[in-house]
This record gives C-alpha cells, structure tokens and sequence, in this order.
C-alpha cells in the first residue's frame, strides 16, 4: 500500500460554543475528559503512527494550547488568529508546513477507544484508488452523534453520502489527498468539498472502526466520554 502519509492535521482552531461556559476560559481542546485536556486525547491516537510531522491550527485563546505542548517535539502551529478558515480552508494553511501527498486529518473534540484510529486507515490505505479514506461507525454506535449518519458504504468500502438509508457517522479521522485543493477559489471552505469531488470520482472510501468513539462536542458530551473510556479500561 504504497505512499502512506506521516503528517498529521490536528483541527483544534473551534470556538466551542456548543460547550456553553465551559470554554469560557479555555479552547475547547483544553477541556479535560478523564483528567487529561481532549487535545492529549487527540494526540495518543496521532502518536501511533508516528509521524513525521503534526501540525495544529489555532485561533481561540492559543496561548493556552501553545504553553500545554510546549515540550511535545514534532508539533507545530497554523495560527488562524486573524480569522477561522473552517477545515478546508485551515488545512490549505497549514500545507506548507504538512509537506506534499497525503496526510491524516483528526478532530480533537472526541475520545477513542480500541485499535488506534489513525493506524487503521494506514492498514487500508491503498493512493492508487483513494483520495479519501474515511474512519466511520454506524450511526447508533457513536456515543453522542446525534445526526441519521453521513456516508453508506458498498461491499469494496466505496462511500457516497447518505440519503435515507442505513448509514454511517464519519469520526472525524482520515487520510486524504489534498490534491484538488487549489482547485477552490475561496479563503474559507470545509473539506466536505473535497469528498464531494472524491467521492464524484469513484475515490472516496471508509473503514468501520475496531472499537468505541464518543463526541466531546457538548457538557454532557464530557460524562459520556468518561463512561466510554471506563467501560473499556474494565474489559
């Protein structure tokens, strides 16, 4: 499976407004679920694979994850301090400091339990037919995802999005080409615009996850999270 990536795009560059007083005075990815702020969380599942290099976007408060990561080594920074970019238009930001081909992307507002997810995608990842391969979990299995699902997925992994049918929630965690990227004109775009082209080319894939995953995404997003990591640590 050749050219598998060795950069990683952390998007920690959210408000957290869904988080109500709770990011008050602090980024959302400084909340602590079982102790630890959600970007160390993040970064587990980023340390798996070892990479090369990992890049994190910030705008909200950012001396605070700045000085909490000061010691960590291979991490830099996408200041977005002017303006949030949303996902799309932070990961063109960061590109020069990524490198070129293809790289993971990973959320840092949710916890994981089971194999490690970016290390799954590596296990699948194949560039001569992807340009997007999707971490996914049923809907009714994602501990605080409250949509009908985002993708189905056929018999070979190849996803399109949902229209009704039994389908599948994205756990914000991918390797994707940003090949197409300079194709889009504007400053501020989510990276749903690259999967539409992906998936528009027979190029978009998915890997059910080997384990838990719950949305830090709202307070009791917080208790959820914990239940989650405490059922696994008893197993």
């Amino acid at each position: 499976m050749p050219c598998i990536p060795d950069a990683v795009m952390l998007f920690a560059a959210g408000f957290g407004t869904r988080m109500g007083a709770l990011t008050a005075d602090r980024p959302k990815p400084m909340i602590e679920v079982a102790g630890r702020p959600l970007i160390d969380h993040a970064l587990d599942q980023a340390a798996a694979i070892r990479p090369r290099q990992i890049v994190i976007n910030l705008h909200y408060r950012p001396e605070m994850i700045r000085t909490h990561l000061a010691d960590r080594e291979k991490i830099a920074f996408s200041d977005e301090s002017d303006a949030i970019l949303e996902t799309g238009g932070g990961l063109r930001a960061a590109l020069p400091q990524l490198g070129p081909g293809p790289l993971y992307t990973l959320n840092s507002d949710a916890v994981w339990t089971g194999a490690p997810a970016l290390s799954q995608l590596a296990s699948r990842w194949d560039a001569s037919r992807m340009d997007a391969l999707l971490l996914l979990l049923p809907a009714e299995k994602a501990t605080g995802y409250r949509g009908t699902g985002d993708f189905v997925m056929d018999e070979d992994g190849r996803i399109v999005r949902a229209k009704g049918a039994p389908s599948y929630a994205y756990l914000g965690a991918q390797i994707l080409s940003p090949k197409h990227i300079s194709a889009i004109s504007e400053t501020v775009f989510s990276l749903n615009r690259l999967w539409d082209i992906a998936i528009a080319e027979g190029r978009a894939f998915g890997v059910v996850h080997d384990g838990g995953w719950c949305d830090v995404g709202r307070p009791e997003g917080i208790a959820e999270a914990e239940a989650l990591l405490g059922k696994a640590r008893d197993v």
